[in-house]
């Protein structure tokens, strides 16, 4: 408990200080400088941390009106008594003053505790962004987009994700893959819409796996292989993935071309691109380029000026489609974050466009499930370049499909 309490403190100061440090980047450096903390407490401070971020609206709705405050030890004693059903006697067993352990409950939080033990966290008068945990200011946004299916829609952004995995076809084959994971006592399914897609149901070590060591295997959700495939990227062809980050998608589109032809992966944000690296010598990658743009306009790419069969933007969003995956980025989004997302968003369009060839393909993405990341980009663009149609498009939603929230157009050059 006095982990979790260090944990949300620090959580609090990074946004009250204007840092944007994601909570896992914060929870691995905290594990990192106590290696002390096993393996199976670090699962169970990460279980209680992410879980108070799911419901971190309503919990402080409920401790407003509570006059409980807003301390972490409050939030964290919350979390224990909304979300995990804890009572009083198995808290005053865990805040009991031991090492390791917080302060023995106050008079003030053991009333509280009587009082709100066995009672649902979410309470007819909450407004929906505190029910359903999102800004205030993505209120009209999302009623507009889901309408009478806002309630289920935020419930399942607001769950936790299994772990989604893709199979590298340079090395295994699916069946092989499924095989593998079985033996090591995993339950792999195989996913249905797919085709080189595996899903576990429980959180393991994947590292620790032969087949992820051995470069058989890259995580990878659901949502993100289908917009890879939307790609239809050929071997032999040449290719741009012009937003490629740490390369999730550049590896599934190198298996994809069976190594032949020429991937070139760009990206102007340096600590996530040098990461891809190493991925691509475990996959076996060995047609990728990599090259660290200066900037969206950087004059280098002026030299592949419609070249290229195909570019992929996978844009820098909201990312409101991965707060399955990422739930603090609710805390860490401003309005002002989506209008600086946008005009960048159309500056890479504008560069990329360029790089496209007659006949060839662009294929805007996101892993936004905002209209004015994506369809309203999607009009924008068309609006502005005649020589490309829009020949198909691609939405994914948790709660229709399983899936991180994606949105994709594929964009054919005709002239």
């Amino acid at each position: 408990m006095a982990a979790a309490i260090e944990v949300w403190e620090q959580l609090d100061a990074v946004l009250s200080e204007g840092r944007r440090t994601p909570a896992d980047v914060l929870l691995g450096k905290y594990f990192r400088e106590r290696r002390f903390i096993g393996s199976k407490d670090r699962r169970e401070i990460s279980r209680q941390v992410y879980g108070i971020l799911r419901h971190e609206r309503a919990q402080a709705w409920r401790m407003e009106q509570d006059g409980l405050g807003e301390s972490p030890r409050a939030v964290v004693l919350s979390g224990l008594v909304f979300l995990d059903g804890l009572g009083l006697e198995e808290l005053s067993g865990l805040f009991n003053g031991d090492s390791y352990c917080p302060s023995p409950l106050a008079d003030a939080e053991t009333v509280w505790v009587k009082l709100r033990t066995g009672e649902p966290l979410l309470h007819e008068a909450m407004p929906e962004p505190v029910r359903f945990n999102f800004p205030d200011w993505m209120q009209s946004q999302l009623g507009e987009l889901f309408g009478e299916q806002l309630g289920m829609a935020m419930a399942a952004l607001n769950a936790e994700a299994p772990v989604d995995l893709r199979v590298n076809t340079l090395k295994a084959t699916r069946e092989e893959v499924l095989a593998a994971l079985e033996a090591e006592g995993l339950k792999p399914v195989p996913m249905e819409r797919s085709a080189n897609g595996v899903r576990l149901q429980q959180r393991v070590v994947l590292p620790a796996t032969r087949a992820f060591r051995d470069g058989w295997l890259e995580v990878q959700d659901e949502g993100s292989q289908l917009v890879g495939q939307l790609v239809r990227a050929q071997p032999g062809e040449l290719g741009i993935d012009f937003c490629a980050g740490a390369g999730g998608k550049t590896l599934a589109l190198a298996a994809t071309m069976e190594n032949r032809g020429r991937i070139l992966a760009w990206d102007v944000a340096e600590s996530r691109f040098k990461k891809m690296k190493a991925r691509l010598v475990r996959a076996g990658a060995d047609n990728v380029q990599r090259r660290l743009l200066e900037s969206e306009e950087d004059p280098f790419i002026d030299q592949f000026r419609e070249a290229a069969d195909w570019v992929l933007v996978d844009a820098p969003c909201s990312g409101t489609g991965l707060w399955r995956r990422s739930p603090d980025l609710r805390r860490r989004t401003s309005e002002s974050d989506l209008d600086v997302a946008v005009e960048q968003q159309r500056r890479i369009l504008e560069s990329a466009a360029r790089l496209v060839k007659s006949g060839g393909r662009l294929v805007y993405a996101t892993c936004s499930i905002l209209r004015r990341e994506n369809e309203g980009q999607l009009d924008w663009f068309l609006s502005n370049h005649y020589e490309f149609e829009c020949a198909e498009k691609l939405r994914l939603f948790p709660h229709e499909h399983g899936t991180d929230g994606f949105f994709a157009a594929v964009l054919e050059r005709v002239s």
